[in-house]
């Protein structure tokens, strides 16, 4: 009966690798999306082959491993074993999708690894000429920006679900934390997002673009992604009624997913009361006349091109989306690129698509020194705990929270400070080093000039680095290396003393 239980029942690293089985197919089947693009583009079919060898080769193997899992009892995940899974679905995804790339004959790994990771972070930095790019690829680089900012989280989140013994965070009462709640409302989440895509797209080529070009932009966009398939980026358009469609769906990316369904559920209060809604306003009335102001008069010579400008480049560092509207962030002066860098370091919402620390870690951090600063001054006065906004309802923020969101800022920005020296052995200045570092660990996809084509291996694979653990999460990177490295070396040590 014993050795029957233990044939029917998955658990443990099989338990993992069966999930990871799962992955792997849902990575070969967005390798096959990308052919559907060959009906307005038949004279691409060449390129078919690149995608459909790695993606049957990832559906056929996944299959194999979710074997490890189908029709047997799955026991609950051990401890931090959850990020694992997360973790290296990543790396799957990425590992994948970056050989389509590598077996047109263009690209070597590191340029290969390098795209998908931009792609499935939804950074935007890259080193692909979209101007001699086919479409086909134009395409799967949109269609990694969705799935690695929308579609392939959401999924994996159903797939892996807590019924699955998976628990993707804390299960308390805080609304931010309700991640059952998040998964019962999947379906609502991808239709929102979906509809964004689709109505950017639409009014997109009403402001003119064709539809190719529409649809890959507005996906860019909602994705807070970046990758464009014009060189200029939405500078090409010069329309200012791009500009603002652009504006609006980067806005719209970077907000957290519940407080869309907020909004959809008519609960405007809530979104105009929401924290994050606060501080991504106040800092975007600030920095924009502020970064317009050191503009004008060096590569703006106008007040509205200042302003047009300005707008439009704080929204995407904001929203770490990074389309741009200038040519060349070489020519801007180090005022505004050092108020672009704040921007990107400090992100988009909690629970969005974009990058950075996240605009509620930020709250949190600022009224706790607040609150200790008047505690301070007046030891004698009573003050109420440090509240914080969450949906239009107060929560009050903790001790647990304010260590746990300082301890993440500062090893935050400690990543941030070693690849910015890592970039500067390479021979580039410390101003373009810190800000092109900043947009790879922001996820935004500004660049000063430091990603190219031709850039060494080892600048791409820091930045590579960089962008994934700044999309994945700090903490769930350590944790799962963590346990893998301690389950390696229980088993080590398990052997040694066996023998």
């Amino acid at each position: 009966m014993d050795f029957y239980s233990s044939q029917t029942r998955a658990e443990g690293y099989g338990l993992v690798a069966g999930y990871l089985g799962v992955a792997a197919m849902l990575v070969g089947t967005i390798l096959f999306l990308p052919l559907l693009f060959l009906i307005a583009f038949p004279e691409e079919i060449a390129y078919a082959a690149c995608f459909i060898g790695p993606g049957a080769a990832s559906l056929i193997i996944g299959y194999l491993l979710s074997l490890l899992i189908r029709g047997k009892n799955r026991g609950r995940l051990r401890r931090n074993q959850d990020s694992l899974i997360v973790v290296f679905t990543w790396i799957i995804a990425v590992l994948v999708s970056a050989i389509p790339f590598m077996l047109t004959g263009r690209y070597d790994f590191a340029q290969a690894v390098f795209e998908t990771v931009s792609g499935y972070t939804t950074t935007g930095l890259s080193i692909v000429d979209v101007e001699n790019c086919p479409k086909i690829f134009l395409s799967f680089r949109s269609i990694m920006h969705f799935s690695g900012g929308i579609g392939f989280m959401l999924v994996m989140a159903s797939v892996f679900s807590d019924r699955n013994g998976m628990r993707l965070g804390s299960m308390d009462d805080r609304p931010d934390r309700q991640i059952p709640y998040l998964l019962k409302s999947l379906r609502t989440i991808a239709a929102i997002y979906s509809g964004y895509v689709i109505s950017g797209a639409i009014l997109y080529m009403v402001a003119g673009m064709g539809w190719f070009d529409a649809l890959n932009h507005s996906i860019a966009a909602v994705t807070t992604g970046g990758f464009s398939t014009k060189a200029q980026s939405i500078g090409f358009y010069d329309s200012f009624l791009v500009e603002i469609i652009t504006i609006v769906l980067m806005l719209l990316g970077a907000t957290n997913f519940l407080v869309h369904l907020l909004i959809f559920r008519g609960k405007i209060s809530g979104w105009a009361r929401h924290c994050e809604t606060k501080l991504s306003s106040f800092l975007i009335i600030l920095a924009t006349p502020v970064v317009g102001f050191f503009l004008l008069g060096t590569i703006a010579q106008s007040l509205p091109q200042a302003a047009r400008l300005a707008l439009f480049q704080t929204v995407s560092a904001l929203t770490t989306t990074g389309l741009h509207t200038t040519s060349d962030f070489s020519l801007w002066p180090s005022s505004s690129l050092l108020i672009l860098l704040l921007l990107m370091l400090t992100g988009g919402g909690a629970g969005s698509t974009a990058g950075g620390i996240k605009q509620a870690r930020v709250v949190i951090l600022l009224k706790s020194l607040w609150w200790e600063l008047r505690h301070k001054f007046d030891p004698k006065r009573i003050l109420r705990d440090p509240v914080v906004r969450h949906y239009g309802a107060e929560d009050d923020v903790i001790d647990e929270d304010k260590c746990q969101t300082g301890l993440f800022v500062v090893l935050y920005l400690a990543i941030f400070m070693m690849g910015t020296l890592a970039y500067c052995f390479f021979g580039y200045s410390f101003q373009d080093s810190a800000f092109e570092f900043a947009s790879a660990l922001g996820t935004v996809g500004f660049s000063s000039g430091i990603t190219k084509f031709g850039a060494p291996s080892g600048v791409l694979w820091i930045g590579s680095v960089g962008m994934f653990l700044g999309r994945m999460e700090i903490y769930f990177v350590l944790l799962s290396f963590a346990k893998v490295a301690k389950d390696a070396a229980d088993a080590l040590r398990g052997r040694y003393n066996g023998a």
